[in-house]
């Protein structure tokens, strides 16, 4: 199964205006979540901006600050990733570059492995999304409204029809929302 999990402002930005996300730092509770659930994953495919951003839990000692730190470091640098980038020529840590098209890509990670594969990056999974090839969105909306910036869903030219299989609201008082795509027959 191909995933896509992000975190959203209410209006469904995943950044603000200036590329902030500073409000979706998530506490204890969310992050034991976030670990537990990449911990499930076989692979990861992302863009360059997001793997930038998560590449200090491979390569930082400052990033192991606690248990919980610590272990979703463990988790993360075990993880096998595919980096999608048209300007980085190489990448470090337990990550590949892509160099075929997103959708095969993706079709070869997903037959290298029986588990879950993630896909993140605003651009990334924008793509997948449009090709068709996500199939459950897992979405994390933060109590905050900002207003414009990088939206969590590309535009999309047919309606996607999902199925809601789970919502959870965190003390946080972020919401889970867990959804299947239907499969239409054709």
């Amino acid at each position: 199964m191909l995933i896509l999990s992000m975190g959203a402002s209410v209006d469904g930005f995943i950044a603000d205006r200036t590329g902030a996300f500073d409000w979706s730092a998530p506490d204890d509770e969310l992050f034991g979540f976030h670990l537990d659930s990449v911990a499930a994953l076989s692979a990861c495919v992302c863009g360059r901006r997001l793997y930038e951003t998560m590449l200090p839990w491979e390569t930082d000692p400052a990033m192991r600050d606690g248990e919980l730190s610590a272990r979703f470091s463990d988790v993360w640098t075990a993880l096998p990733k595919v980096v999608v980038s048209r300007t980085l020529r190489r990448v470090e840590g337990n990550a590949r570059l892509a160099r075929r098209p997103l959708g095969e890509e993706v079709a070869a990670v997903r037959a290298a492995t029986d588990g879950d594969v993630e896909i993140g990056g605003a651009d990334v999974a924008g793509q997948a999304i449009e090709l068709g090839l996500v199939d459950e969105f897992r979405i994390f909306r933060f109590p905050v409204i900002v207003g414009g910036g990088t939206p969590l869903l590309p535009p999309v030219e047919e309606t996607v029809a999902l199925d809601l299989v789970e919502s959870r609201t965190f003390s946080s008082r972020v919401v889970y929302e867990r959804y299947r795509r239907v499969e239409t027959s054709a």
